[in-house]
């Protein structure tokens, strides 16, 4: 949506999906959970999982370059943008974040069966996927090579 935040509202988006806004309010008691629930659908696939390559460096790294290579694509920066512009109060949880956990999850479990060392699931989420979110909602340059590095962070932590 090329609006801002303010702007996004129930009648806005019926509007645009041809549909009446009563059926938005029957479906979702705020804006705020439609673009959770829209979030989830746009920023993952339904699914979708973690690569499995054989090695923990290789699917992480591959990991991380297919989110930041799908985020920063144009419409997803700008609907990641106003997802987060619409947040009013902190949530304690969050969908997309939660799917990414399950995602960090099969591939520590697949590298610890395997015998690697491995970083924690949170250590991945918050030093490889949270700070390609974060670069991407700032505007900041996201590319292969910072994916590459985050991901090598990352691995030094693995104990």
């Amino acid at each position: 949506m090329g609006e801002g935040a303010e702007k996004i509202t129930f009648p806005v988006v019926a509007e645009r999906a041809g549909v009446n806004p009563t059926t938005l309010y029957r479906r979702w008691d705020s804006v705020h959970a439609l673009l959770e629930e829209v979030a989830v659908a746009a920023l993952t696939r339904d699914g979708e999982s973690a690569p499995d390559t054989g090695s923990l460096q290789q699917d992480l790294t591959e990991w991380a370059q297919v989110i930041a290579r799908d985020i920063t694509r144009p419409h997803r920066a700008r609907y990641l943008r106003a997802m987060v512009s619409a947040r009013t109060e902190t949530v304690a949880s969050c969908p997309v974040t939660e799917k990414r956990r399950e995602q960090a999850s099969e591939v520590v479990s697949r590298a610890r069966e395997r015998g690697e060392k491995t970083p924690s699931v949170p250590q991945i989420l918050d030093h490889v996927i949270a700070p390609l979110y974060h670069h991407v909602v700032f505007a900041l340059p996201v590319d292969r090579e910072y994916a590459r590095r985050l991901v090598r962070d990352v691995l030094a932590m693995a104990g």
